[in-house]
C-alpha cells in the first residue's frame, strides 16, 4: 500500500498518522539489534516507517535486505529512500526492482550527499544530477506503481544557507520552485527536513500552498537525545536554533537525563503546536533509538501501547556521554550517514583559528596544542566550542603529549565514584555516582606510534587500537573485545554504561577522522597550497590511536607518553 493511500485512510478517519525513520547500523549484530528494537517500536502502531539510503550510497545492498525485512518480517509499510550518488540508472533500477518483486512501493526519492572524500555533488556517467531527474524517471519507467516522497527544506536546502543569516529570500524562494517542480513531475509526499523553530515550518506550509503545492506536507521531528549530538546534527544541516532553546538547554547541556526530559518536551510541543493547525501526520528521525520518540507519542497520546512491551535501561543511546558507543548497538553510526545532513558549513571560527599556514609537522603539532592551553576555541574535531569541564583536568598533561607529537582529538581523565552531579565530571543527574578509565585519542607519526607501543609493555593496564587511513591496524586487544570506559550507578535503576571502546567502532570512526584532515582542515588553503599538501600528507602518513587505562584507581595513563 502507498504511504500517502495510508496518511489518506487515517485522516478520513479522523487519525493522525505517524512514522519512524531508521538507518542502517554500521555492524551485523547493529542490524539485528535494530529489528529487535524496530519490533518494539512497530508494536505502537506507526502508518509506516522509512529507511535510509546510507551517504554517497555507502549502504545501499544493507539498506536493500533492511527494507525487505521490514516489509515483510516486521510487517509495517516501508518507505525505502533511494539516491542518485554513485548510481547509474542501471543501478537505479536494479534496486528499485528489487523492492518491487518484495511487494514495497513507496520510495523517497533523493540527490544524495557527494561521495565520500568529495566536496561536491557529481553526477555519475549514466546517471542523475537531481531528484527532479529520479522522480520523473521512476515515473517514466515505473508508471503509478510506486508511492513518491520527496524532501523539503523549510529554511531552504543547506546548499543555499549562507550561515547565520539564512537563505536570501531569492534563494529560498528558488528552492520552492523547485520542490513544485518534483511534485509536478509525480512526487504525492513531502517529508521535511528536520527543523526546532515551528513557525518557520508552517511559514514553509504556508508558501508551499501558496504556489500550488497541494499534496501533504509531513513535519520531520527530530528529538533532542543529547546535547552534543543536537549541536551536531544542526551544524550539519545548518538548521536555525531558537534563542529559547539555546537558553533551555545551556544550563543542562551537561546532563544528559535532563537535556533527554527537555528534548521530550520540546518534541512535544513542537507537535501539538503543529497538530492544533490541522496538519494530520507526524515524521519522526529516531536515528534508531526508540525512548525518546516513543515518550514524545504516548505524551501527546498516540502510539498504541503495546499487549507486551518490555523496557529496561539499556546502554549508551540514553546517555552518550562521548565520541564511542557500542557497535552493537542499532543507532551506532556515523551523523555523515544520516539522509538529511550535509556537511557542515566552515564558521567564522574555525576559519580565523585554522586557516593559518602551516610549514612544518611543528607548525601543525602548535595549533592542536594552543587548542588544548584555550588559546582557540575552535577543533575541525569537535562540534563545541573550546575544551570540556572534565578534559581540563588534564590539560597539562595533554599539552606536554601534543609537543611531543600526539596530536589529541579526544580524551578524558579517569574518575572513581564521583557524585554524578559535579559540574566538571557529572552526567546522568543527581543521586548516583560515575566512574571513567582515562583515555586519549590522538593523531602520531608510525615513529612515535612504535615507541608508544614499546613503552606501554611495560603497562599491563593499557589497551589501545591504532590505525591509518589505508586500514593498517596494530592493537593489543581482541579484535571483538568491547571495553566500559564510562558508567555510572544510579538509585532504582541498572548500572548505565554510556561509553566504550571497541574495534568495530573505532574503525568506523576512523574514515570520518582522517576525512577531517582534508575536508575540515585543509580544504581551508586554496589548491596547491603548501599548507593543503602538508596537511594532507600527514593525513596519508599518520595514525589514529585509541589508547585507554583500564586502572581507574591507581593507573597513569601518561606515563606511556615519557618517551
Amino acid at each position: 500500500m502507498k504511504v500517502i493511500e495510508k496518511i489518506q485512510e487515517a485522516a478520513a478517519n479522523g487519525r493522525t498518522a505517524f512514522s519512524f525513520e531508521y538507518f542502517p547500523p554500521k555492524t551485523e549484530e547493529g542490524v539485528e539489534n535494530l529489528f529487535e528494537r524496530m519490533d518494539r517500536m512497530v508494536a505502537h502502531g506507526p502508518n509506516f516507517c522509512d529507511i535510509t539510503w546510507g551517504a554517497g550510497g555507502s549502504t545501499a545492498d544493507i539498506t536493500l535486505d533492511i527494507a525487505n525485512r521490514m516489509q515483510n518480517m516486521v510487517c509495517v509499510e516501508t518507505m525505502m529512500h533511494l539516491t542518485c550518488t554513485n548510481m547509474p540508472v542501471e543501478k537505479i533500477d536494479s534496486a528499485l526492482d528489487a523492492i518491487k518483486s518484495n511487494g514495497i512501493q513507496n520510495v523517497l526519492a533523493l540527490r544524495g550527499d557527494p561521495p565520500h572524500g568529495q566536496d561536491k555533488f557529481v553526477q555519475v556517467a549514466g546517471g542523475f544530477s537531481c531528484a527532479l531527474d529520479l522522480v520523473q524517471h521512476i515515473r517514466a519507467k515505473y508508471g503509478d506503481y510506486f508511492g513518491i516522497t520527496v524532501a523539503g527544506y523549510p529554511e531552504a536546502h543547506p546548499e543555499v544557507i549562507l550561515g547565520e543569516e539564512g537563505a536570501t529570500e531569492e534563494a529560498y524562494s528558488n528552492d520552492l520552485a523547485y520542490l513544485k517542480r518534483k511534485v509536478d513531475a509525480g512526487a504525492d509526499l513531502i517529508v521535511t527536513q528536520l527543523f526546532y523553530d515551528t513557525d518557520i515550518f508552517l511559514k514553509f506550509v504556508n508558501d508551499c500552498r501558496q504556489i500550488g503545492i497541494t499534496c501533504p506536507i509531513v513535519p520531520g521531528i527530530m528529538p533532542i537525545n543529547n546535547y552534543k549530538g543536537f549541536i551536531r546534527m544542526t551544524g550539519f544541516c545548518k538548521t536555525k536554533i531558537p534563542a529559547e532553546i539555546t537558553a533551555a538547554l545551556d544550563p543542562i547541556k551537561d546532563n544528559e537525563e535532563a537535556v533527554k526530559a527537555y528534548g521530550i518536551h520540546l518534541g512535544t510541543e513542537m507537535c501539538k503546536k503543529i497538530l492544533a493547525t490541522g496538519i494530520n501526520t507526524l515524521h519522526l528521525y529516531t536515528l534508531n533509538m526508540e525512548k525518546t520518540a516513543l515518550a514524545i507519542l504516548t505524551v501527546i497520546s498516540m502510539a498504541n501501547r503495546p499487549k507486551s512491551y518490555i523496557s529496561r535501561t539499556i546502554g549508551w543511546d540514553q546517555y552518550p556521554h562521548g565520541r564511542w558507543g557500542d557497535s552493537r548497538n542499532p543507532s551506532y553510526g556515523a551523523l555523515t550517514d544520516y539522509q538529511f545532513t550535509r556537511p557542515r558549513g566552515r564558521g567564522k571560527k574555525l576559519q580565523e583559528e585554522w586557516a593559518v599556514p602551516v610549514k612544518s609537522v611543528q607548525d601543525i603539532n602548535e595549533r592542536f596544542i594552543n587548542f588544548c592551553q584555550g588559546k582557540l576555541t575552535s577543533s575541525p574535531w569537535s562540534e563545541l566550542d573550546g575544551l570540556q569541564p572534565e578534559t581540563k583536568i588534564i590539560d597539562d598533561q595533554l599539552v606536554k603529549i601534543n609537543l611531543k607529537g600526539f596530536l589529541t582529538i579526544n580524551s578524558q581523565p579517569a574518575v572513581n565514584a564521583e557524585k554524578s552531579d559535579s559540574p566538571s565530571v557529572g552526567w546522568g543527574g543527581p543521586g548516583g555516582y560515575v566512574y571513567q578509565k582515562a583515555y586519549a585519542e590522538f593523531f602520531c607519526a608510525k615513529e612515535k606510534l612504535d615507541q608508544l607501543i614499546e613503552k606501554s609493555k611495560a603497562f599491563p593496564s593499557l589497551t589501545y587500537i591504532a590505525v591509518n587511513k589505508e586500514g593498517e591496524t596494530f592493537s593489543n586487544i581482541p579484535a571483538n573485545a568491547v571495553n566500559a570506559v564510562t558508567w555510572g550507578v544510579f538509585p532504582g535503576k541498572e548500572i548505565i554504561q554510556p561509553t566504550v571502546v571497541d574495534s568495530a567502532s573505532f574503525l568506523v570512526w576512523k574514515d570520518e577522522a582522517f576525512e577531517i584532515w582534508s575536508k575540515g582542515w585543509a580544504c581551508l588553503f586554496p589548491e596547491g597550497d603548501s599548507s593543503r599538501e602538508l596537511l594532507e600528507q600527514v593525513q596519508k602518513s599518520y595514525y589514529l590511536v585509541s589508547l585507554v587505562d583500564n586502572d581507574y584507581i591507581q593507573g597513569d595513563l601518561f606515563a606511556a607518553f615519557k618517551i
